[in-house]
């Protein structure tokens, strides 16, 4: 199939829809949400805690978490929830924490892309080094990458849910970028071993690398963060190579890469 980007061992796809199309038929899968699930899962992922991913407003999210002996994660700004998707917050989770970690974009990608079996990763401009190489380590191992921005998505005709079609985001184009930049950078990755849709995610982060902070805070979904007064918020998705870890899911969780093995 033409849209599995098959001569290339390093692809690029956006959403639902090219994780459907590119994850059957590569062996590691990157998932990027920036703004904020996948920041969030890095940050907390290295201060020593397991993230479980989970469907957005799904009535079910509490009793999984009391099935699993987790912490069900809410809004920021509800004082009864101890942890949210805000990675700020998160840089205080105390290790050993297990949270259930609901979002609209990246959990529900997460949820999908376990179903097709490949191993699954959380990507992000704050992990992309530590991401990068073993994104770098794989294909020198003969294995295929996907990586996949998860984009936002449009309201749907009733206009009162975000299920329409997928809405690129800039902020995950560029997070991508950094984890195909940083693996072609410690690999050493030919320009042949890359679609040219991962070509371009990479073009797009060095461009806007210098100034990512200014990219972030300026793009749609940064915008609408800043409005809601979390400016801190995207200046932690901003933190290039700020975490070591690599969040990579396992039995439903994410956990540090050393932790799974």
């Amino acid at each position: 199939m033409v849209a599995g980007q098959g001569p290339f061992v390093v692809r690029f796809g956006w959403g639902g829809e090219d994780l459907a199309a590119l994850a059957p038929v590569s062996d590691l899968v990157v998932i990027v949400d920036v703004l904020r699930f996948t920041t969030a899962v890095s940050v907390a992922v290295g201060c020593g805690a397991s993230v479980l991913p989970y469907r957005w407003r799904d009535a079910t999210a509490a009793r999984f978490a009391a099935r699993r002996g987790a912490i069900l994660a809410g809004p920021r700004d509800d004082p009864g929830t101890p942890w949210s998707l805000s990675p700020t917050d998160l840089a205080h989770i105390p290790a050993g924490t297990r949270l259930v970690l609901p979002s609209p974009n990246g959990a529900t990608l997460s949820a999908a892309a376990s179903d097709h079996g490949a191993t699954l990763v959380a990507g992000c401009p704050r992990n992309a080094t530590a991401v990068g190489g073993l994104v770098a380590r794989e294909v020198a191992a003969g294995r295929s990458i996907a990586v996949i921005a998860a984009g936002e998505r449009w309201p749907d005709a009733s206009g009162t849910s975000h299920a329409g079609p997928l809405r690129p985001a800039v902020e995950d184009l560029l997070g991508a970028g950094a984890v195909i930049a940083r693996a072609a950078e410690a690999g050493a990755l030919a320009r042949s071993e890359l679609s040219p849709e991962a070509r371009a995610a990479r073009a797009a982060f060095d461009a806007a690398a210098p100034v990512l902070r200014d990219e972030l805070r300026g793009c749609a979904s940064g915008r609408e963060l800043l409005a809601l007064g979390w400016d801190d918020d995207v200046a932690a998705a901003a933190q290039l190579d700020a975490d070591t870890a690599v969040p990579i899911l396992r039995d439903g969780a994410f956990v540090a890469l050393d932790e799974a093995a």
